[in-house]
């Protein structure tokens, strides 16, 4: 990072409630540490429970008039939104890439991405229509799909912008107020969201709460007035708020969870395609912190060892850097606790007898002194069942391992806990349809990777959660649907 940027005060960003700045009722906060450079950059409020309940009071109270409004008008305040958005991106970027450590770059297109999205679902609004079921002659059965009221999203650290911005748009266009609670380690680039919204989103519809999960974000879950929670992270923790959220009253819960996703490359693949692929469905320029990272790579034995020399050979010309360098590829994990997990498991890696192929090395030295950098890593001969195989790292370590034939490959593909994504490299149509078929996945990807699509649902089965978004299943979920039966006989 620059001088400057090193030397910038640190003060307590405030959160919002009601459409008001605020700070924790208790005075708390947390310190935000810049990744890159290890320096306290800014302090978020730890949020209380009694802060949950200010938000709670004030979105009640702002949905209750936000529900009859017309679909146009829900619309175009999600429009007005995204245009200054649109005009902030670049700053937005700024914030995200401080806390989150992540390429400039990537940052940058996350918030285009979340402009996409508002965009998306404001022309979607007028699809929020039920149904009229054929009855008797005197008689007429109709649906009416209502909001919840006030509903709550926890968003993770990987991608900070993107989420608090467009995980708000299908609960807002369907007209509820929404509460956001963003990752303690990734609060500043949310909490800008709420500064820029003030003028343009109606008073209490969103409220943004920082702070711990165990705390804040408990205490949302367990909020008996928020009905409606949607959570993305892990799902260990998703487990816990299902459990909790249930402890206190019936809630419609959707999870978005990890992933083990597998990427399977058949002999008739092209092979300079697939290399290319599974180098990019790793999603290193995020240092592999995604839930989507094709982190388990399957290669038909007769084609394993020039396609992992390859790969291999790429992965090491990646450039680590500065995240706020335009040319840097990989920047930082996110937190010191990541950082050390991922140590742990490079570790694992090699005590498992794995082949260390690329990276599984720290940067401490010169620019990286001070910041939490590992290499984009590779190890090969992984054992499927081993647990470099099996468990959800969430950093840039890829594990691969060869197969003989289709039956191999689907059994070592479905063998984890996890059914997020997955995708094959093939020229043959069969092979593709079989293993789309096949495969325990929510998306599935063919002769591709990693590419989201607006309108179409992103999800997963197992312990990859419950529930899917990106498309109008995600705006028809934060609406109930009423059925209405009337005898109009005289």
């Amino acid at each position: 990072m620059t001088d400057t940027a090193v030397r910038t005060p640190v003060t307590t960003a405030p959160m919002w409630i009601g459409g008001r700045e605020a700070f924790a009722s208790d005075g708390a906060t947390i310190d935000a540490v810049n990744p890159a450079t290890g320096q306290v950059t800014a302090r978020f409020p730890h949020a209380t429970a009694a802060d949950v309940d200010a938000a709670v009071t004030a979105g009640k109270r702002a949905s209750e008039e936000w529900k009859r409004t017309s679909p146009e008008e829900r619309s175009a305040v999600l429009i007005a939104l995204a245009d200054v958005i649109a005009d902030h991106a670049a700053e937005l970027a700024q914030l995200d890439v401080i806390d989150n450590g992540s390429p400039i770059r990537e940052m940058r297109r996350d918030a285009g991405m979340a402009v996409d999205s508002l965009r998306y679902y404001a022309g979607l609004t007028l699809q929020l229509r039920g149904e009229t079921i054929p009855t008797t002659y005197g008689r007429i059965n109709y649906t009416l799909l209502q909001p919840f009221g006030v509903v709550a999203r926890i968003i993770p650290f990987n991608h900070p912008f993107m989420f608090a911005a467009s995980k708000i748009a299908a609960p807002l266009a369907a007209g509820n107020a929404v509460i956001i609670k963003p990752s303690e380690h990734t609060s500043r680039s949310a909490l800008r969201l709420g500064e820029l919204a003030a003028g343009i989103i109606p008073a209490g519809l969103l409220s943004i709460l920082t702070g711990y999960g165990h705390t804040t974000g408990d205490a949302i879950v367990r909020h008996p007035a928020i009905r409606r929670l949607a959570f993305i992270g892990s799902a260990d923790t998703g487990r816990a708020i299902q459990a909790a959220a249930a402890s206190v009253a019936v809630k419609h819960v959707t999870l978005e969870l990890g992933g083990k996703n597998p990427l399977v490359v058949f002999p008739d693949a092209d092979m300079a395609t697939a290399v290319q692929a599974a180098q990019r469905g790793m999603n290193f320029t995020w240092q592999g912190q995604s839930c989507g990272s094709t982190s388990r790579l399957l290669v038909h034995r007769d084609i394993y060892q020039p396609f992992i020399e390859a790969l291999g050979s790429s992965i090491d010309h990646m450039r680590s850097g500065s995240p706020v360098d335009e040319s840097t590829e990989t920047g930082s994990i996110v937190n010191s606790l990541q950082f050390e997990k991922v140590r742990k498991y490079i570790q694992i890696g090699q005590d498992e007898g794995a082949r260390l192929i690329a990276g599984g090395i720290t940067l401490s030295d010169g620019e990286f002194a001070h910041g939490y950098f590992v290499r984009p890593t590779l190890f090969a001969d992984v054992d499927p069942d081993s647990r470099l195989a099996q468990e959800e790292i969430f950093g840039p370590v890829l594990a691969a391992m060869p197969f003989d034939d289709y039956d191999e490959a689907l059994r070592i593909a479905n063998g984890v806990r996890y059914g997020l994504t997955a995708s094959v490299f093939t020229e043959s149509v069969r092979t593709a349809h079989r293993f789309a078929r096949d495969v325990e996945a929510g998306y599935v990807w063919v002769n591709e990777v990693s590419k989201h699509v607006h309108g179409t649902a992103f999800g997963g089965v197992k312990d990859s959660g419950i529930g899917r978004e990106e498309g109008i299943e995600e705006l028809i979920s934060y609406t109930q649907p009423k059925n209405v039966h009337l005898n109009f006989e005289e």
